[in-house]
């Protein structure tokens, strides 16, 4: 029989093996992914999010090209130029003080005020005042509240409520001497600034918006013409300080100096024919840029001047005399003006001297001891309305002794029996220059109501309390007002007022609370 060959023979079957072989490769092939894209899901995500984060720094130099926009920003051209100008003031000029007229407030004043002030009256401020408070020794939160108040130096009861403002405004409060105009700076937000009310209609506005009275280092206070029609004030101009007139009302800006120099301290003569102010025009005739101007960079803003003087009438302005002076002048009359010299702070030499000059004839003379020499100071000097006299402290290094001194240079008399520390006394004379009136400063009163005649022989010599601080005469010279310190009561301080020869003293405050400030005398005449 014949043998059928087999089709699956060995070769046939290797062949076939091999077939199948590479068809389950290739179906291992296409089953694959399957997994592989589960590796690639849990697995492949973390690596690649990790090294995002951990390439974060690579991204630095990504971020760099934002940095370096910096430079674009630092390149501005209007920084640029800054560099190059500051050598002069130029580069930092302050805004220039402008004038304004808003704000506007009818205050209802009694007739008697509207009708002018006859006789003078004691002027105070009560802050922080417990109305509700029985104790006067009691403490209680503040109020925030300040209250000015004309008084009748002869009736505690009969003193009138003229204006209410921030606590914040303190001290700085300027009545005309005739009583009838009264500036004052209110720091309150948006409507800061220094204000004028009117007491003869009651209308109070403000006419300047300042943040402060504060300008390169000088309080600029207002000082005011006799009639209480216009007032005199130092403002920035932006490279300097310059001294303007402006009426009550907001009206008549005139800049009386325009120098480029540093002015500030204007005093306005009681006859009102000159403003006294001090200047560093002698050292710095301008601050402005330009040739041979002062410097901000190299030049320190000055703390010191001369003496100058406004020529109301003409507007010439002359300079009174080349002695350095740092505190403002004092009028004693339409002619006579007073100024210190000296620096009390030179620990190797301290000295301050006094002087007297007559503008008129133009003399300018020392007050002083024939034979002091250098390291001597005077200080808290008064002197007589006439200026034939003055009162001062005579400091040396050891010893401060009272001293009453003639304008020729003798002495009328000197005096240890009253012991201030330096600085710490003030002394009034009486408009006839008949009496003295002494006492301390600041609550630092150790004495009671001490009045002196004009050769420091003493009428009266009381005893605490009241101490006296602060005395002040009257302008016709008939009574004292003055400060008193009462320490049975926690140091309550009140507001006193006594005859010319210190007797008949009258509590004008005993019924208020809180602090309170005595601000002078308020019209009559001098």
């Amino acid at each position: 029989m014949t043998k059928k060959s087999n089709p699956f023979s060995t070769s046939h079957q290797l062949v076939l093996y091999i077939v199948v072989l590479l068809f389950a490769s290739a179906c291992s092939a296409f089953a694959a992914p399957t997994p592989t894209a589960t590796a690639t899901v849990t697995s492949s995500p973390e690596p690649t999010l990790r090294p995002t984060e951990t390439d974060l720094p690579t991204h630095t130099p990504t971020v760099t090209p934002t940095v370096t926009l910096t430079p674009t920003v630092t390149d501005i051209p209007m920084e640029t130029p800054t560099p190059t100008i500051s050598p002069t003031p130029s580069a930092t000029p302050l805004a220039f003080s402008s004038f304004t007229f808003d704000n506007w407030e009818a205050i209802e004043l009694p007739a008697n005020i509207q009708d002018g002030i006859d006789s003078p009256l004691v002027m105070f401020i009560n802050s922080n005042d417990q109305t509700t408070i029985g104790n006067i020794a009691t403490a209680q939160p503040s109020t925030e509240i300040e209250t000015i108040y004309f008084a009748s130096p002869d009736n505690a009861a009969a003193r009138t409520e003229i204006l209410q403002l921030p606590s914040s405004t303190g001290g700085q409060i300027y009545p005309s001497p005739a009583g009838n105009s009264l500036a004052y700076f209110k720091q309150d937000g948006a409507v800061t600034g220094l204000y004028v009310l009117n007491l003869e209609n009651g209308f109070s506005a403000r006419v300047l918006p300042v943040q402060s009275l504060l300008a390169r280092g000088f309080l600029n206070q207002p000082t005011w013409e006799p009639s209480g029609e216009q007032f005199a004030i130092a403002l920035e101009t932006g490279y300097d300080l310059d001294i303007f007139v402006l009426g009550r009302d907001g009206t008549g800006q005139t800049n009386l100096t325009n120098s480029g120099s540093q002015d500030w301290s204007p005093v306005w003569s009681p006859d009102g024919r000159f403003i006294a102010f001090l200047s560093d025009r002698a050292t710095c005739p301008s601050w402005r840029p330009g040739d041979n101007a002062c410097s901000a960079d190299s030049d320190p803003l000055p703390i010191s001047g001369t003496l100058h003087l406004i020529n109301i009438a003409t507007g010439e302005i002359t300079q009174v005399s080349d002695e350095t002076v740092s505190e403002p002048p004092r009028w004693l009359n339409g002619r006579l003006l007073t100024f210190a010299s000296g620096d009390t702070l030179d620990l190797l030499n301290p000295q301050r001297n006094i002087w007297l000059a007559d503008v008129d004839s133009g003399t300018v003379t020392q007050a002083a001891l024939p034979d002091d020499g250098e390291n001597i100071q005077y200080l808290s000097e008064s002197w007589s309305p006439d200026g034939n006299r003055v009162l001062f402290q005579r400091a040396t290094a050891t010893d401060v002794e009272l001293v009453l001194l003639s304008l020729n240079g003798q002495v009328i008399e000197r005096t240890t029996e009253l012991t201030f520390p330096r600085f710490g006394m003030v002394a009034s004379w009486s408009a006839d220059g008949s009496r003295l009136a002494i006492g301390g400063v600041d609550g630092q009163c150790p004495y009671g109501i001490r009045v002196t005649e004009n050769n420091l022989d003493f009428v009266a010599r009381g005893n605490p309390p009241p101490s006296m601080c602060d005395p002040v005469f009257s302008p016709d010279g008939s009574q004292i007002a003055f400060t008193g310190v009462n320490p049975r009561v926690d140091g309550r301080i009140d507001i006193y007022t006594a005859n010319a020869n210190g007797f008949g003293a009258v509590n004008l405050t005993v019924d208020l609370r809180g602090s309170i400030e005595l601000i002078g005398w308020v019209g009559g005449s001098r």
